[in-house]
């Protein structure tokens, strides 16, 4: 079985912010194969599905993003899932809006729900899809990262997104060498 997590913050006041890259894949997923986040628990909203014939959980944690690794814990502890098996969806501040890439055993990077996913795991062999949302130096960093993006980051993130759902698909198939070669050359 394997994990796709994708990390955000709850509530109205949250979606469509750069935080929330990983709720925002996760929902188009779900919309795109007619799934839905049936299930509340783990402190999570969450599915169980099956991807090219292997089980799978998406999941959506509901602690707000610094607090992420208590919701994942409690999914692969309960389901028993390898920490090799996890894949988790996040935003970037140090890449270009939309930019992708793919990444496995690396630091947090300051990113906070990262962090405590490390912390909760105490490891970071988990795998990473990262998306970039760029950064603004002359915003602080709290108030960058759950604003909203403009016209123009949103037109480049529909297209990343669309490659984001590939990922997902080709997690399940292709060795994670191969698949970051295949596309982090992008």
């Amino acid at each position: 079985m394997r994990l796709i997590v994708g990390l955000g913050n709850p509530g109205k006041e949250y979606e469509n912010t750069r935080h929330n890259i990983g709720f925002n894949i996760i929902d188009k997923y779900i919309k795109k194969n007619n799934y839905k986040l049936d299930k509340e628990k783990f402190n999570g909203r969450f599915t169980k599905i099956n991807i090219n014939g292997e089980d799978a959980i998406l999941l959506e944690p509901l602690t707000y993003m610094n607090l992420s690794g208590d919701s994942v814990r409690k999914v692969i502890d309960f389901y028993k899932i390898k920490v090799d098996d996890i894949l988790v969806i996040q935003d970037d501040l140090d890449m270009p809006v939309g930019k992708i890439k793919l990444k496995e055993k690396s630091s947090s990077g300051g990113h906070n729900g990262i962090k405590d996913i490390e912390n909760k795991l105490g490891t970071n062999r988990f795998k990473r899809l990262k998306v970039g949302i760029s950064n603004n130096k002359l915003i602080d960093t709290k108030d960058y990262v759950l604003g909203k993006f403009n016209k123009e980051e949103k037109e480049i993130l529909d297209k990343s997104y669309d490659i984001c759902l590939n990922i997902i698909e080709d997690f399940f198939v292709m060795n994670f060498d191969l698949l970051m070669g295949k596309y982090n050359k992008r």
